[in-house]
C-alpha cells in the first residue's frame, strides 16, 4: 500500500496497472469507507481510495476547517483490508492549482433539491470534482454509498450523460448497531446526542412498514416523523421525503420503486439517511 501525493505519480502508476476501481472519499475513514473498498475489490486488480477534503462542496458556514483529517489513521485502516491499494491524498494546490476553479460541472434541478436546497452548489462541487478525479484517476469502476443517495443519483447520472466509460457500483449503507448510519460526522455528536441519532433511522423504518402495508399518504407519514423529532429535541428537520429512486422525484400512489429520504440537525450536527426498496 502506497499513499501518492501527485497527479503525475497517479498517472504513472495508473498506466501499470490494468483494472482499476476507485473510492473517493474525503477521509477520516470508517467502517462504512471500508465496505467500499471490499467491494471495490471484488471489481479490479488494484484499488485507488482517494482522501480530499473538497472546498467546492462545503458551503458558508459549513465545517470545512473543522473537518477531521486523519490521513496516517486512514492509510493504516486501507493497508489492513488491501494491501494493493493506492492511497490519492493531493493537497488543495495540486487538485485545484489555480487557487479558484473557474470551470464547474453543472448537475440539472436536481441539485437544487433535497440537500441541494439547504446546501447550494454543493452538487456542483460534488460533480466538479468527482470529474477531475475520474479524469485523474481513469478508473474502470467507482464506487459510492448509498447513505448520501442524491450524491449517487448525480454521479450515475453525470457518469451516463457524459458518457464517461465507468461503471458505479452502489453500496449500501454502513450502520452501526443501533441503526446508525455510519458517518465521520456522528463524531461531532455528545453522548446524548449519539444516543437520540438512531431515531432518525428508526422512522425511516417506521414509514417502511406502512407503506408496505398500504399506506400512500406520504407526506402525513413525513409529517409524523418530522413532529416527532423536533418534539424529542432535535433542532430542525430539513426533509422528509418519499421520492422515486430511480428519478428522484416526488413518489405518486403508483411509483413501485421507492426511497424515503431524510436529513434533520440534531445539536450542531446535521445528519442524512435513506431508505430505498421496492413495492
Amino acid at each position: 500500500m502506497q499513499i501518492i501525493h501527485t497527479i503525475s505519480e497517479l498517472r504513472a502508476w495508473r498506466k501499470q496497472q490494468a483494472r482499476v476501481a476507485f473510492v473517493p472519499t474525503m477521509g477520516n475513514l470508517h467502517a462504512g469507507h471500508m465496505a467500499l473498498v471490499e467491494e471495490a475489490k471484488k471489481h479490479a486488480d488494484a484499488v485507488v481510495v482517494s482522501i480530499f477534503v473538497n472546498r467546492l462542496q462545503f458551503g458558508q458556514g459549513e465545517d470545512f476547517d473543522c473537518y477531521p483529517r486523519t490521513l496516517q489513521q486512514d492509510a493504516a485502516l486501507v493497508a489492513e483490508r488491501c494491501s494493493n491499494a493506492v492511497i490519492f491524498a493531493p493537497d488543495e494546490k495540486e487538485l485545484y492549482p489555480h487557487v479558484i476553479q473557474q470551470y464547474k460541472v453543472e448537475p440539472p434541478a436536481i441539485q437544487d433539491e433535497l440537500c441541494g436546497a439547504f446546501r447550494p452548489g454543493h452538487f456542483r462541487g460534488v460533480a466538479t470534482v468527482v470529474t477531475k478525479l475520474f479524469n485523474i484517476v481513469q478508473p474502470d469502476v467507482a464506487c459510492f454509498g448509498k447513505k448520501d443517495y442524491q450524491q449517487l443519483f448525480v454521479i450515475r447520472s453525470m457518469v451516463e450523460e457524459l458518457n464517461m466509460p465507468i461503471t458505479i457500483v452502489p453500496v449500501d449503507t454502513g450502520r452501526a448497531p443501533d441503526g446508525l448510519a455510519l458517518s465521520s460526522r456522528n463524531g461531532y455528536l455528545s453522548a446524548d446526542e449519539r444516543a437520540e441519532a438512531p431515531r432518525i433511522h428508526f422512522h425511516l423504518e417506521r414509514m417502511h412498514k406502512a407503506i408496505l402495508a398500504g399506506e400512500r399518504d406520504f407526506a402525513a407519514l413525513a409529517e409524523e416523523a418530522s413532529s416527532d423529532l423536533l418534539t424529542r429535541g432535535w433542532a430542525e428537520v430539513d426533509y422528509i421525503e418519499v421520492r422515486n429512486a430511480k428519478t428522484l422525484k416526488p413518489a405518486t400512489h403508483t411509483d413501485h420503486e421507492l426511497v424515503i429520504l431524510v436529513a434533520a440537525r440534531l445539536g450542531k450536527t446535521r445528519l442524512i439517511d435513506n431508505l430505498d426498496f421496492s413495492v
